[in-house]
């Protein structure tokens, strides 16, 4: 249907790849183990709008740019390296009373900031663009009458996936958090660990190459 094939496997190995840690994880579970499993699913749905622009910017032939040209890959590359040094760096600078027992109040204000933070981690991730175009077309069908609309349709079914998996996680660490009762001490040292996480995958972007 709609030119997909393989539709089952497509959903496995979606559900496998989400699983796979990475910012999008570290992101959820230290908001949700600080600030509540609100501001985790807040942090959620930043997550997968972005990836939806990924998917549409895929399906329109926009991030084949990205694939093609180096010069607005490593534009894109260091954008989102700095972004997620400048979230660990101000994780590590974080002063300890901003984290020292798990916030159930979260403002309008933070939740904006929490849905930026998200969205903008991965609008700015061109390894992510890179992989939808080299996954996905896998399976779609050469003859498919409609291949814009196969890719957004798959591509649709990976996000919905991965983000059900993110609500798990960010219910489960905010449930985690709120039972342990961490004291402010041990949150200061999760909080700087996850901060000194996002400098290390910020670095780990700004040198990754093309492929």
């Amino acid at each position: 249907m709609f030119g997909i094939e393989n539709l089952w496997l497509f959903i496995i190995s979606g559900l496998l790849l989400n699983i796979s840690p990475g910012p999008d994880t570290v992101l959820i579970v230290s908001r949700s183990a600080s600030q509540g499993w609100r501001a985790g699913l807040v942090a959620v749905a930043g997550i997968g709008t972005g990836v939806f622009v990924h998917i549409f910017a895929a399906a329109l032939g926009v991030s084949a740019l990205l694939a093609t040209s180096a010069t607005a890959f490593t534009l894109v590359k260091l954008a989102g390296a700095a972004y997620l040094v400048y979230l660990g760096v101000k994780m590590l600078l974080a002063k300890p009373a901003e984290h020292g027992v798990v916030v159930q109040q979260v403002s309008s204000a933070s939740f904006r900031s929490i849905f930026l933070q998200g969205f903008v981690t991965n609008v700015l991730n061109p390894k992510v663009a890179l992989f939808f175009l080299a996954f996905v077309p896998q399976f779609i069908a050469v003859d498919a009458a409609n291949k814009a609309l196969a890719f957004v349709i798959l591509g649709f079914i990976f996000n919905v996936n991965g983000m059900l998996w993110c609500v798990f996680l960010a219910v489960s660490a905010g449930f985690a958090g709120k039972k342990m009762k961490v004291s402010p001490l041990v949150a200061q040292w999760l909080n700087k660990s996850m901060g000194a996480l996002f400098v290390a995958l910020g670095v780990k972007l700004a040198l990754a190459d093309q492929r």
